[in-house]
């Protein structure tokens, strides 16, 4: 966490993840319109990974990656305006498992723990994915995750790699 005279700002993780249509394209543009957030600034962003469905068969493989950003607006406003980056590039939010043109999701917010019915950080099952472990780590591999005490690169470690294949793409 920075903090300045009047504002805090808190490094966030955000993962980004599509499974239609250009998929490159699709996360590219994300990127850009998270770029525009007020209050937003990002700070690296990681090589993108193919990645297999977790938790449904028969869909395409996702492009996954991961984002650091800067940020002085609150969790809640991050969430808004990632639902509504969501809502411009066309996603529809029918099923869970539903193929997604976009997903933009807040794995870490600072070291804030958050618990509430739409809102929860860090992300509930970031530690045992691997699509978001693998880019995670190339952007910080010593980040602790503020429940469970452990290092990114230590969680991956721990992960298995059976249901969920990841490999590095050269897009960026």
């Amino acid at each position: 966490m920075i903090e300045s005279s009047s504002t805090i700002v808190k490094i966030s993780y955000i993962g980004i993840g599509s499974n239609i249509g250009d998929k490159l394209s699709n996360c590219l543009k994300a990127i850009k319109l998270i770029k525009r957030i007020p209050g937003c600034r990002i700070m690296a962003q990681s090589d993108f990974y193919r990645t297999e469905p977790v938790g449904v068969e028969g869909q395409e493989w996702y492009l996954n990656g991961v984002i650091s950003l800067s940020t002085s607006i609150s969790a809640r406003e991050l969430l808004q305006s990632f639902l509504d980056i969501e809502t411009c590039m066309g996603r529809k939010r029918k099923g869970k498992w539903d193929p997604r043109i976009i997903d933009l999701d807040i794995l870490l917010f600072g070291n804030d723990i958050i618990n509430e019915e739409d809102l929860i950080i860090p992300h509930p099952r970031m530690y045992e994915r691997r699509f978001v472990l693998e880019p995670l780590i190339r952007l910080a591999p010593d980040l602790i995750h503020p429940l469970l005490g452990k290092s990114m690169a230590g969680l991956l470690a721990g992960l298995s790699e059976q249901g969920q294949a990841v490999l590095r793409t050269t897009g960026k």
